[in-house]
């Protein structure tokens, strides 16, 4: 209890000023994010080296991949929201409770999930259009792939515990640590070395999980020994249910949120495939871009949550308003500089990832319109972390499914249709542009409801 009691000094999100407290979470986030989001892009790499059709086919292979890390993601969403309320109200050991719950469930999901994408995936790839001839070297990946899934969900969900201390460190480090073991196994398994045999496409996904065993382990010795936050045991079966509810709660919906994401990404994907393997290609190289581009975006999104949670706990309303607007101003300005590097650098980026000339200039085109569009995204997921972390999972999710599926996905088809390849970025950049204002009043108006709930619960006290 001293050495938690210790802990527990270090974690509060509650008092201080929440401008540092939000750099110093997300500077950490940022150095291992980097890393994490290296893992498609490296692969990305080094796949192309194989020759176009094996960057068509791990292309492809983004969406399914995806619908497995927003299930993490989501998982993770409804890991820190509760450890990171129970922190903020002074309840340490049902956050510890909690966080052991979590654990457990995250991993008997991701089997699940995994299991049930194994059963379903050539049925998948064909419905986004791939063709016969790219479903060998698909399945030769994801073979690999899916069943060392398992392995990023319990990564995730373990992480964001760690983020719900205030501890952004230590995750950074791991996945720093993955990012660049999964870099240097890349080269080595894909093209051979020595006694190891060339293993091809399947080699890209054998270094993934790898890498990401290689982190799992320095995790729990990390929440098991050394902080004793996790234990082996689970809570009896009142606590462990409880736990499991709370996290799954908000959990489940942020994971369906988060799996918007790779579903109309496969619908994306079928409407550029009907422009053919080069907006395929480029569509896929653009999807591995977004995440070092919005990286900023998607380092707030998870040292922002912990603060709001921990201050939602304490009932510092005040703190939430004030880090959430923080936070909005900063990301619209930051994306804007950073369309205005890529739109600069399109072209050379473009070449580093194919010879073929119309891979490249579609890449070119993407690179030229998308980010634009970034800012008003980082409105939309910041927003979404936040009405995750006051546990309104359930309007977060009606974001999402309203981003993806009244905008997104409609405004591209139509462009497509109306322009060709152009008009379905340009659709897909005004999508982003419309549901930024409506994620900013929905925001709006549920934080006035909370603050009132909460107002009205301490005057009754």
């Amino acid at each position: 209890m001293l050495i938690e009691r210790k802990a527990r000094s270090n974690q509060n999100l509650t008092q201080g000023s929440t401008k540092q407290a939000l750099i110093s979470m997300t500077i950490p986030m940022i150095v291992g994010m980097i890393m994490l989001f290296t893992f498609s892009l490296v692969d990305t790499f080094f796949v192309s080296l194989l020759g176009s059709e094996a960057l068509t086919a791990i292309s492809f292979t983004f969406p399914v991949t995806f619908s497995v890390m927003s299930m993490a993601i989501g998982l993770g969403i409804g890991a820190s929201a509760v450890v990171a309320k129970n922190l903020g109200s002074d309840n340490a050991e049902l956050a510890k409770q909690a966080a052991t719950t979590i654990n457990y469930v995250s991993f008997l999901l991701a089997i699940v999930l995994a299991f049930s994408l194994a059963f379903i995936k050539d049925f998948l790839f064909k419905l986004m259009g791939a063709q016969d001839a790219l479903l060998p070297l698909i399945q030769d990946y994801m073979n690999v792939w899916l069943p060392g899934s398992v392995l990023i969900v319990c990564l995730m969900t373990g992480n964001s515990i760690l983020r719900a201390c205030g501890d952004t460190k230590t995750p950074s480090m791991l996945m720093a640590g993955a990012g660049l073991a999964n870099a240097v196994l890349d080269p080595i398994l894909i093209f051979g070395l020595g006694p190891v045999p060339s293993l091809g496409i399947a080699g890209a996904a054998y270094a993934t999980v790898i890498a990401w065993a290689i982190s799992i382990f320095f995790l729990f010795y990390h929440l098991v020994y050394r902080l004793k936050f996790i234990t082996f045991i689970p809570p009896v079966k009142v606590d462990f249910i409880n736990s499991a509810k709370d996290m799954l709660k908000i959990g489940v919906p942020a994971a369906g949120a988060n799996m918007m994401t790779p579903l109309a990404t496969g619908i994306m994907t079928g409407i550029a495939a009907g422009f053919g393997n080069e907006a395929v290609s480029a569509l896929g190289v653009g999807a591995r871009l977004e995440p070092l581009a919005t990286l900023i975006i998607l380092a707030m999104s998870s040292s922002l949550p912990p603060i709001v949670s921990q201050n939602f706990g304490a009932g510092e309303f005040e703190r939430i308003e004030s880090v959430y607007k923080l936070a909005l101003r900063f990301i619209v300005g930051w994306q804007l500089l950073v369309y205005i590097a890529l739109f600069f650098a399109a072209a050379p980026i473009a070449g580093i990832f194919s010879d073929d000339q119309n891979v490249r200039n579609t890449i070119v085109l993407y690179l030229s319109i998308l980010p634009l569009a970034y800012g008003f995204q980082g409105i939309i997921i910041l927003t979404n972390s936040s009405l995750n972390a006051i546990h309104r999972p359930m309007t977060a999710l009606y974001l999402s499914v309203a981003r993806f599926f009244l905008f997104y996905v409609p405004f591209a088809f139509i462009g497509s249709q109306l322009y060709g390849i152009q008009g379905f970025f340009i659709g897909a950049a005004s999508a982003n542009f419309c549901m930024a204002a409506i994620s900013l009043r929905t925001f709006q108006k549920v934080f006035q409801t909370e603050s009132k709930i909460s107002a009205s619960s301490k005057t009754s006290l």
